[in-house]
C-alpha cells in the first residue's frame, strides 16, 4: 500500500507539460494500468473505512493544572467541524477543572482580529484557536506570546504539530493531505474510475488550498476521470454563494458533473437543497468531503441524500486533545504531536464509532485515558 501511495504521489506531481509529451501506452496496457490503479485505490479506501483502532495517542503526561482560564477563538460557529471541536473542549474542560470562554469570529477578517483582542482582554491563562490560519493571525497572536500565554489550535495550519514561525505550539489535526487523497480515491472507487469532478475550496486558508491541490492531483492521475473545475469559494459565504454556483455548474457541465468534492462538509449544506429543487436524482450526483464530518453530513449519508462520504475528524476527541496539549504547556512540558488517523465514513460503516449519533467518535477509550493522565475522576 505504501508503494502505491508513493507511486500515486509521483504521478500526481508530474508537470502538465511533461504529461502531455508522454506517448500514450497501447490500449491493453492502459486498460491494465487503469485496473491496477482502481484496485490499489480500493485497498486504500477499504483501510480508511475500518472501525477505529486501539488508542495510539499519549498514555502519560502531567496531572491536571486546575483552575485555568482558557479563551477559545472560533473561526465560525456555523461550521459543524468547529462546533464539534469546541463541544469536545468544553466536555474536557469540565473534567480537568477549567473555565472556558468562547469568542466567535463568524468567518470575517475584521472579527478575527477583534475576537482575538477580546480574548486577550479576558486575561486567559491559555488560548485555543479553532479554525483559521495561524500565519494570517500572526500579528494578533504576538501579544499572547509576549505575555507567555500558551497557544494551541485546531486546523490552523497544513500539518499537525507545532506551527513554525508562529507561537502556536500545537496544531491538532489528521494529516490533511491523506484526508484529501482518501476523499478523492473514494470518489474514484465509487465511480468505477469514471468520475466527473468539481472541487470546492477556500484559497484564503493554506490547509484548504493544499487539500484541494491533493484531491485534484489524484483525480488527474485517474485516466478515466475528468477534473471539470476547482471552484474557489469562501467558507464564510457558502450560504450566500453556493446555491447560485451549484445551478451555474449544473448548467455548464450537465451530466458530465457526477462528483462534487469539497474541503469541508459545509459546502454541501447549501448544494444539496439545490440539487433536490432541480429534481436531480440522488444517484446522479455523489458528494464527498475532505472534512470534517458534520452532523448534517452524517444525516445526508444516512438518508442517501447525495452525500456518499466524509473523511470525518474525531472532533470530540480532538477537543480533548487540545485541552491535554494545553495542560502539558501549563506544566512546562512538550506537546505530544499526536496526529489522528484518517477515517472515511460511508453508508457501509455509518453506524460504527458514533455514527448512530451523527458524528465520528472513536470507541478507543480516549476519555478514560485522558482522565487517567490528568488524574481526574
Amino acid at each position: 500500500m505504501r508503494s502505491f501511495l508513493l507511486a500515486l504521489s509521483c504521478a500526481c506531481l508530474l508537470p502538465v507539460a511533461a504529461a502531455q509529451d508522454v506517448v500514450p501506452p497501447p490500449l491493453p496496457v492502459a486498460a491494465a494500468a487503469a485496473k491496477e490503479f482502481l484496485t490499489a485505490a480500493k485497498g486504500v479506501v477499504d483501510a480508511a473505512q475500518r472501525p477505529a483502532t486501539a488508542w495510539k495517542g499519549p498514555r502519560n503526561g502531567p496531572r491536571a493544572q486546575r483552575e485555568k482560564r482558557v479563551a477559545v477563538v472560533a473561526e465560525d460557529l456555523h461550521n459543524g467541524g468547529i462546533l464539534g471541536v469546541i463541544d469536545g473542549v468544553l466536555e474536557a474542560a469540565r473534567v480537568i477543572g477549567w473555565h472556558v470562554k468562547v469568542f466567535d469570529s463568524r468567518g470575517t477578517a475584521d472579527l478575527r482580529l477583534k475576537m482575538l483582542a477580546n480574548a486577550l482582554s479576558s486575561h486567559p491563562d491559555g488560548l485555543i484557536i479553532a479554525g483559521g490560519d495561524a500565519h494570517a493571525l500572526l500579528p494578533a497572536l504576538g501579544p499572547f506570546a509576549e505575555r507567555n500565554i500558551p497557544i494551541v489550535g485546531w486546523h490552523v495550519a497544513a500539518q499537525a504539530g507545532p506551527v513554525p514561525g508562529t507561537p502556536v505550539a500545537m496544531n491538532v489535526s489528521s494529516n490533511p493531505l491523506e484526508v484529501a487523497r482518501v476523499t478523492a480515491l473514494a470518489a474514484i472507487v465509487q465511480s468505477g474510475g469514471r468520475a466527473g469532478v468539481v472541487i470546492f475550496t477556500d484559497s484564503s486558508f493554506q490547509i484548504a488550498r493544499e487539500k484541494a491541490e491533493a484531491m485534484a492531483a489524484v483525480v488527474r492521475a485517474c485516466s478515466g476521470c475528468t477534473l471539470l473545475e476547482v471552484r474557489d469559494m469562501a467558507i464564510s459565504r457558502c450560504q450566500e454563494l453556493m446555491p447560485g454556483a451549484t445551478r451555474a455548474l449544473l448548467a455548464r457541465y450537465g451530466k458530465r458533473w457526477t462528483y462534487a468534492l469539497a474541503i469541508n462538509d459545509i459546502y454541501f449544506d447549501y448544494a444539496a437543497p439545490v440539487l433536490t429543487q432541480v429534481g436531480l436524482p440522488n444517484a446522479a450526483m455523489a458528494m464527498l468531503s475532505a472534512g470534517d464530518g458534520s452532523e448534517s453530513a452524517f444525516l445526508r449519508i444516512r438518508t442517501g441524500t447525495f452525500q456518499t462520504g466524509t473523511v470525518a475528524e474525531p472532533l470530540n476527541l480532538q477537543g480533548w486533545q487540545l485541552v491535554d496539549e494545553l495542560n502539558r504547556l501549563f506544566a512546562g512540558e512538550n506537546v505530544t504531536g499526536y496526529e489522528s488517523p484518517v477515517h472515511l465514513v460511508t453508508a457501509d460503516n455509518f453506524a460504527e464509532d458514533g455514527g448512530d449519533r451523527l458524528f465520528y467518535d472513536p470507541a478507543n477509550g480516549y476519555r478514560d485515558i485522558y482522565r487517567r493522565i490528568w488524574q481526574s475522576p
